[in-house]
């Protein structure tokens, strides 16, 4: 039988657990998560940004947890949302988009903040230098305007006659755009191609312009990168389908839900370097101290069955170097 003292001693240890899970649960490190956009267009990015946690020794829901903020595409909130997490006193904050690091940026000067933007972090005033960032910021750059020329190229290489070139891009986006155009402009001065610019700031502006290429006839359409077009990818590759446009995109949600093309650096590997630096930031190190990463790692994605209802024929050698081919 258990005596009297040691039932006391049982009773008073069953209610000190859960005391004790609470402590251990209160000091699990918290992740601030700041995006400008919808958690729907990324899960593959987010199974990547959790893979670099994992690398650096960190499983959320175990020793580490996340606070997700995201602004449903309406980057007027993210001032708010931003110092909800400072609020929270989160560890660190991630922070996806330019809107989303400038606003995290503007928030605290104390909590570090590891960003993920196509922009150029020192050009924008991000950082100090990319070899040493300073203050309290770093991150992974994934180079989205400076792909251009590539783009062209490959889009080129999908509709050979190709003449004349209609560009979609969003003058509102700032640098990003202007790295495009600076990127596409001798490309395709060098390919004897014919470039339109398409101005749209909105999802009004983009409707007008497509109906414009009605007129127009351009032989291919080249969609500008930033997050504002990425945010409506349905609403733009379904213009491209009614127009029957053949068009290159930045990134590989637009070929997810219908586009034809994209060539981009690759967004989950971009967000698993996010997730390896918000790891070493929890172990310690100082944002002052971390390069800013360039990514490194591009992919080609086709979506085939927009070719065949295009009535384009993919060439062997470009369906042979493409890292996937949507059927």
């Amino acid at each position: 039988m258990i005596g009297r003292r040691e039932f006391i001693t049982l009773i008073g240890g069953a209610a000190a657990w859960p005391i004790a899970a609470r402590a251990q649960q209160a000091a699990i490190p918290v992740i601030g998560f700041l995006h400008s956009q919808s958690s729907d267009g990324f899960p593959e990015p987010l199974r990547g940004f959790r893979q670099g946690l994992k690398e650096a020794g960190y499983v959320e829901y175990a020793n580490v947890a996340v606070e997700y903020r995201w602004a449903d595409n309406q980057p007027d909130r993210l001032p708010v949302l931003a110092a909800e997490l400072v609020r929270r006193q989160v560890t660190v904050i991630a922070a996806f988009g330019a809107s989303a690091a400038f606003a995290a940026k503007a928030t605290t000067t104390t909590i570090p903040i590891v960003f993920n933007i196509g922009d150029d972090p020192v050009g924008t005033g991000l950082v100090n230098s990319i070899a040493r960032p300073g203050g309290n910021v770093t991150g992974v750059n994934f180079l989205t305007g400076e792909l251009g020329a590539k783009r062209l190229e490959l889009l080129r290489e999908l509709v050979p006659k190709a003449a004349r070139i209609a560009a979609l891009l969003n003058p509102a986006a700032g640098p990003i755009t202007d790295g495009a155009l600076r990127d596409m402009g001798p490309a395709a001065r060098a390919m004897g191609l014919q470039v339109q610019i398409l101005n749209a700031a909105t999802s009004h502006e983009i409707n007008a312009a497509f109906t414009s290429l009605v007129s127009e006839r351009p032989d291919a359409l080249f969609v500008g990168p930033g997050a504002f077009y990425t945010a409506r990818r349905v609403q733009i590759t379904q213009l491209a389908a009614r127009y029957a446009i053949p068009a290159m995109y930045s990134v590989r949600q637009y070929v997810e839900v219908g586009g034809l093309m994209s060539y981009g650096a690759s967004n989950a590997d971009a967000w698993r370097q996010v997730g390896v630096y918000v790891g070493r930031i929890l172990k310690g190190a100082k944002p002052a101290d971390l390069p800013v990463v360039q990514s490194s790692k591009f992919e080609l994605v086709i979506n085939a069955e927009t070719a065949r209802m295009l009535g384009l024929t993919v060439p062997p050698m470009l369906l042979a170097s493409a890292d996937e081919v949507i059927e």
